[in-house]
């Protein structure tokens, strides 16, 4: 067997780990899979003489490549900050595989991603690789060219976001949690009947322009008509995850890991009395986003 074949077969060995690694720090499977593709290209190339612990090598030059991804993400955001980027995953012409996509954001955490696409490259490299994979801080300092201090302070400050701010009552939560869970599942499911049986007879839902777009927000009144509006959502449905919204229990929707959509409910005597279907990008901008624990 010669070097090459040797290391085609560590890097098949490892590949699982290295595709979960890229997975959390882009969050979209197509986009790690790419920078598996680059990872590989440098590591074929790469004299490996002194490398004693290739798994740990693999991940840092993963890593590495990750993070010149979302810087360039970063700056392509900086430079058209107006512009709704379209849902890839929904549109059959991006050739990408959505099932396995919904899969993998339903292991992950839906919400986990979107908050982790609020973080800076730097924030989330730190966070993906000290707190979910165990890298230590002096590992990753040097690609961040930070010191390990420094990267300790950008992995803390990652971990503020993801946890959010003080949430509303524990009691509370746990009813909205069990509330929305259920809503969830139900339009998943297709199951109009227990869709209507969740919302209040007077349940009002707002939708902004963005959401279908239209040219004017959008009212729906009545459970039956909410309800129906729903599951005519099924498709976002598969990307679709609880998150702490604002202080509680809301849906989060993120094709590819970026958030196109968030429902805010209110939930009153049990059942759901308000939807706010918020896709416009400054408004989900201000949105305050926290993974439930």
């Amino acid at each position: 067997m010669n070097d090459n074949d040797w290391l085609a077969e560590r890097f098949a060995e490892h590949r699982p780990h290295l595709r979960a690694v890229a997975y959390r720090m882009l969050g979209s499977l197509s986009e790690a899979d790419d920078a598996l593709q680059d990872a590989w290209l440098r590591a074929d190339r790469a004299d490996l003489g002194d490398v004693r612990n290739l798994a740990g090598w693999l991940t840092t030059v993963v890593a590495r490549v990750c993070l010149n991804m979302l810087r360039s993400r970063e700056h392509r955001r900086e430079e058209s900050l107006d512009v709704q980027a379209a849902d890839p995953l929904l549109d059959p012409a991006s050739g990408g595989n959505p099932e396995h996509e919904a899969v993998m954001a339903d292991s992950v955490g839906v919400a986990l991603l979107v908050v982790l696409d609020t973080l800076t490259p730097a924030e989330r490299v730190a966070f993906v690789l000290h707190d979910m994979f165990a890298v230590p801080f002096e590992e990753i300092a040097p690609m961040l060219e930070r010191t390990p201090d420094a990267t300790r302070q950008l992995a803390s400050r990652a971990r503020r976001r993801v946890r959010g701010a003080a949430p509303a009552p524990d009691a509370d939560l746990t009813r909205q949690r069990e509330i929305v869970e259920t809503f969830l599942a139900a339009t998943r499911g297709g199951d109009l009947q227990a869709l209507v049986t969740l919302l209040h007879p007077d349940v009002v839902l707002h939708a902004d322009k963005a959401v279908i777009p239209t040219p004017e927000p959008i009212t729906v009144l009545g459970a039956e008509p909410v309800a129906e509006g729903a599951l005519a959502a099924v498709q976002r449905a598969r990307f679709t995850g609880m998150a702490l919204i604002d202080g509680a229990v809301g849906l989060v929707m993120a094709p590819g890991g970026r958030l196109r959509v968030a429902l805010a409910f209110t939930i009153a005597d049990g059942l759901i009395a308000t939807i706010d279907v918020i896709a416009e990008p400054d408004r989900l901008h201000r949105l305050q986003l926290a993974v439930l624990d």
